[in-house]
Parts: C-alpha cells; sequence; structure tokens
C-alpha cells in the first residue's frame, strides 16, 4: 500500500495567482452567492497580503466582455505583477505570466480565479505539469454552476491539485496560533461575522 505524504503549505515557498477575477466574468459566477464569492475572494488576498505571499494578477481580454480587474485587488497589490493577457485562455500560455511565477522563486502556487473549469484549471494542470504543486482554493474560484465546478475540482484533483478553502490555507500556513494570535484573529473576523462573535466572545470573558 503506497504511503502518504502529507504536503503543506510553507509561507516560505509559496505565491498566489489571481487570475481573472474580473467585473464581467464574475458576473457569471452562479455556485456561489456574489456576497460570498466576493468576501472569498478578497479573504484570500488579504491573507496574502498578511503572510507577505508574492501575489500576481493576471486578467484575460479586459477590452472584451470579461471587463477589467477587480479593483479591490489592483488597490491592495499596487505594486504586483500585474499581466494583461491579450487573449491568451489560459494564463500559463502567456510568456509575461509565466515569467513572473518563476520570478518569485516558489514552488507551491495557490490559484484562484474565474472561471474554475477553465481559468483556475488551465494554469494549475500546466504548473502541475512543470513540477509545482498546485493547491486550488476552491471558494474563491467561481463558474456557471455545481455540475461544471465538480468536473473541473476532479480533472484537477486528478492530476495532483490540492483543493483547500482560503480558511483552510491561511490555517496551514499560520500553523500556530501562538505565532499571532490578534492578527489572525481580525483577518478571520472581517471575512466571517460569525468568527468575529467567537472573537468578541473571547474577548469579553478574558478582559482583553
Amino acid at each position: 500500500m503506497p504511503s502518504f505524504t502529507y504536503r503543506r503549505l510553507d509561507k516560505n515557498d509559496a505565491a498566489v495567482l489571481l487570475v481573472d477575477h474580473q467585473s464581467g466574468l464574475c458576473n457569471i459566477v452562479g455556485d456561489f452567492s456574489p456576497d460570498d464569492f466576493k468576501n472569498s475572494v478578497l479573504a484570500l488576498a488579504d491573507l496574502a497580503e498578511y503572510f507577505k505571499l508574492p501575489t500576481i494578477l493576471t486578467t484575460s481580454f479586459e477590452d472584451g466582455p470579461n471587463g477589467p480587474l477587480v479593483p479591490e485587488l489592483k488597490e491592495l497589490f499596487p505594486d504586483a505583477p500585474y499581466i494583461a493577457r491579450p487573449g491568451n485562455i489560459n494564463a500559463w500560455d502567456n510568456e509575461d505570466f509565466v515569467k513572473a511565477v518563476k520570478a518569485t522563486g516558489k514552488k507551491q502556487l495557490i490559484i484562484a480565479g474565474v472561471v474554475t473549469e477553465v481559468c483556475v484549471a488551465f494554469p494549475a494542470l500546466s504548473a502541475l505539469e512543470e513540477g509545482y504543486e498546485v493547491f486550488v482554493v476552491t471558494d474563491a474560484s467561481g463558474t456557471f454552476n455545481l455540475t461544471t465546478r465538480n468536473a473541473a475540482w476532479s480533472r484537477m484533483e486528478a492530476a495532483g491539485a490540492q483543493l483547500m478553502s482560503w480558511f483552510a490555507v491561511a490555517c496551514e500556513l499560520h500553523r500556530d496560533w501562538r505565532n499571532d494570535i490578534e492578527g489572525l484573529a481580525k483577518l478571520f473576523s472581517n471575512h466571517l461575522p460569525a468568527y468575529k462573535n467567537l472573537i468578541t466572545s473571547y474577548s469579553a470573558r478574558s478582559g482583553k
């Protein structure tokens, strides 16, 4: 029986790829509510900033119906590599994008985007083929419906990608609450109302 190796995310060896979170494309996301989806995307962006992970932004065919990048992402990462692909559907087919990924020097790629079966799956499969470890953030990636989403998840998982939520990504990168209780708790509280209630209760009991 083959042994299993738990490959954890390592904040010192991970980069974040935010692929095609564009105003037009976000309108066709149907597997999450608009509010939940946007919250998850911004939570992933916030954790990338919190852990100081190299982050790459890319869009496809901005001048067409896909529209511009969601403005909050550009505001959060004003100095990040920003690759506006003129037409490449698979971001990995764009030389500038691949150069930006390789320039990070990281071997673990945390990927999210719109739509899941194309903008996420295509570069994820391409990166896996080149030897990268790929972690797909499921709740920060959206598509038309559950059928297309599940097919995309199955395809990527079969190829070796790990499927995670943004919350799981944050916890695995953080490793230990004692590294920074307030910082991680604030990140969670900003994006999870129920978690904010938990922290409020904790603070009241502990007198903090």
